[in-house]
């Protein structure tokens, strides 16, 4: 749409309309103060046309009429741009993503967790409180625990890994105090007391 003279009413010429100071009309050489938007100058891109599928092109599933972009990773169905669902890299058909098929099951948010780092924490010290013989055996296993999930997902809500170094640090000192008492016991049978 046109920006118009305020004297004559005939449109103001492109070039007259980026200058800062105003736009002088071509027909009656009236200076005019215009502030158009930048949006105006921009190029309009032409409509993009519809994908219509030809001869011998494969065409949407949902709509015949419709060129395919792509097949659907699970059901093989071909879909147009409307249809396709991209999910993990994949093309996916809505109807696959509404009945849940394949990988398409992971777009459902996990409810609840295993807190693995809770768990390393706990075992360790609450054998260590109620029956410490079972550190010889608990520890170790904390340990390895501990290594074997450092990477599992933690709780839906933000946590850090705290816990996992503080199960580690209290396993490996469980470790370091039996191996003590056993060096220890082994130098006081060889001493004879």
């Amino acid at each position: 749409m046109p920006l118009l003279c305020a004297r004559c009413q005939m449109p103001l010429p492109g070039w007259e309309l980026a200058r800062s100071e105003g736009a002088r009309c071509t027909s009656c050489w009236s200076l005019n103060s215009v502030r158009p938007f930048p949006a105006m100058f921009r190029e309009t891109a032409a409509p993009a046309r519809p994908a219509v599928a030809l001869d011998g092109e494969a065409a949407c599933f949902d709509h015949a009429g419709k060129r395919a972009v792509a097949a659907c990773n699970q059901c093989g169905r071909f879909v147009c741009d409307l249809c396709k669902v991209e999910f993990a890299g994949q093309v996916w058909c809505p109807s696959c993503v509404a009945a849940g098929s394949g990988a398409a099951r992971a777009a459902n948010p996990d409810s609840s967790r295993i807190l693995y780092d809770s768990i390393s924490l706990a075992v360790p010290i609450l054998s260590l409180i109620f029956f410490w013989p079972i550190t010889t055996l608990t520890a170790p296993g904390t340990l390895v625990f501990a290594l074997v999930k450092w990477k599992q997902p933690l709780s839906l809500v933000r946590r850090s890994r705290w816990r996992f170094v503080a199960a580690i640090a209290i396993s490996l000192a469980e470790l370091i105090a039996w191996l003590w008492l056993l060096v220890y016991w082994a130098q006081r049978l060889r001493s004879g007391h």
